[in-house]
């Protein structure tokens, strides 16, 4: 049988997922060099190129003229799902690995996205009506394949998708600021006559403490020079910080850092934690600061993952947390909040992340309190849309592990949310315009009977019947 293999290249109006991802976290950036393993017709070499980001591409088919190269960050973009030659698909990413010096991207296509359609059966995988191969690979077994191929560890970004890091370093510092919470900068609360005279070397000293939760070493700062002629020493700048801002402040900020490494290391025993040596030193340095020696951090991170396995630590948790719908079957958050969760939801939240990778487009955040069990929704208008419809969900399973997809953009009756306000913190900027709607809707007895409203059509069967529609983030009567 004759495979069509150039057939499965596409035309892009946009940069590929794996590219996207990695532009992203910063892994693909203006000064690295990007190499396109596969590019099919090139359309992320294009749209790099255009970004500033230096980059070149080679394709067997559409351009087999053009060199291999050396880069940085080497993307094999799902290529290795269309080679049907097990052989020939294993040494095709050792050669993107070779080519590598930092980063290679592998990308495949994953079980979830086979369609119910038939295929005929070849090799591993499938022939689909165009003649192209295609071989589907569930998490685990693309992990898998890419670590025993490469030997060495592969990192869950999304789906289907993951990263191979040449150097131990570079791979800790991502797996750590993935785990990392935003974190705001205290306020100046007192006019202060030194700090309104040292304000621009305080505020970069109060940007390393907001970041790492800890004073920096000299090589840390770019105004050290200025801050020991100015100030006489580094604990002198900082005793005149913590006046104008408050010491209570930088006590949060420290335990803050301290929570989010013992998250990052909790997650790594997952997968086996580096050597001390093999960290960043910049994390060799936080760690030191925040538990005063490695071994100390491990036992703790070690005791924070076996606690977040228990069903009474979770429970205690659930009811700490100080945002969210907690429903008797889950609780329910807003995806960009995760980090402010209380330490033992985050890990319980970040093994499924280990597995999975990001799921793009999620919305909320679904951790189920009877079963290891994590769920992410995709909301893509929570913001616009006063009661939006659920899109798509992924939900992944600790125990076995494994995951699922569930789409509702076809749904003739798809699930829609209520009360947005509790999804989120109460700094979020629109809060007060959901809470104001669902205090509206209340008075209107929208909410009498909340087991018949979580759809679409029983919500317009019910808006009818109130005689209301709902106009932006706003009830009005259906007169009007």
């Amino acid at each position: 049988m004759k495979i069509a293999r150039h057939k499965a290249a596409i035309h892009r109006t946009e940069y590929s997922k794996p590219v996207r991802l990695a532009l992203e976290a910063g892994l693909i950036a203006p000064g690295k060099k990007v190499f396109d393993y596969g590019c099919g017709y090139g359309d992320d070499i294009k749209f790099l190129t255009q970004a500033g980001v230096r980059s070149k591409g080679w394709d067997p088919y559409h351009r087999p003229v053009d060199k291999k190269y050396k880069a940085d960050v080497v993307n094999l973009g799902y290529v290795v799902n269309v080679i049907e030659n097990l052989r020939e698909r294993e040494q095709t990413l050792q050669r993107a690995w070779r080519l590598a010096k930092s980063l290679l991207i592998v990308s495949a296509r994953s079980t979830v996205e086979r369609q119910s359609e038939s295929f005929e059966d070849c090799a591993d995988g499938v022939v689909t009506g165009l003649g192209t191969f295609q071989k589907f690979y569930n998490q685990t077994e693309l992990r898998s394949w890419i670590e025993e191929s490469l030997e060495t560890q592969a990192i869950a970004a999304a789906p289907g998708i993951f990263y191979v890091f040449r150097n131990e370093e570079d791979r800790q510092g991502y797996l750590a600021a993935r785990y990392r919470r935003r974190q705001a900068k205290p306020r100046v609360r007192l006019a202060d006559v030194l700090y309104e005279k040292h304000r621009e070397i305080l505020e970069q000293l109060a940007a390393f403490l907001t970041e790492r939760g800890r004073l920096p070493e000299h090589d840390e700062i770019s105004v050290w020079a200025e801050l020991q002629e100015g100030l006489g020493s580094l604990k002198k700048a900082y005793m005149v910080l913590r006046k104008a801002t408050g010491e209570s402040q930088w006590k949060e900020v420290e335990e803050a850092r301290r929570q989010d490494l013992l998250v990052y290391l909790a997650i790594g025993k997952l997968t086996g934690r580096p050597r001390f040596s093999e960290l960043p030193l910049v994390l060799r340095r936080d760690i030191r600061a925040h538990f005063g020696a490695y071994s100390r951090a491990q036992e703790q991170a070690d005791a924070s993952l076996f606690a977040a396995g228990d069903l009474e630590n979770l429970t205690e948790a659930f009811r700490k947390t100080s945002f969210g719908k907690l429903m008797p079957t889950a609780l329910y958050v807003h995806a960009d909040y995760v980090d402010r969760l209380p330490t033992l939801l985050r890990i319980y939240e970040g093994c499924a992340r280990s597995y999975l990778g990001d799921v793009d487009g999620a919305t909320l955040i679904k951790i189920h309190r009877q079963h290891p069990q994590v769920s992410y929704l995709v909301y893509s208008d929570f913001e616009k849309v006063a009661h939006p419809t659920l899109e798509s969900s992924v939900g992944v399973s600790l125990g076995l592990p494994r995951f699922w997809v569930k789409d509702y953009s076809e749904s003739a009756n798809p699930p829609i949310l209520h009360r947005k306000e509790t999804f989120v913190p109460e700094d979020h900027a629109t809060r007060e315009k959901f809470l104001k709607l669902t205090r509206s809707e209340e008075r209107r007895g929208l909410y009498e009977k909340t087991a018949q409203i979580g759809t679409r059509e029983n919500w317009r069967a019910l808006l009818i019947q109130k005689q209301v529609r709902i106009q932006g983030h706003r009830v009005v009567r259906a007169a009007e």
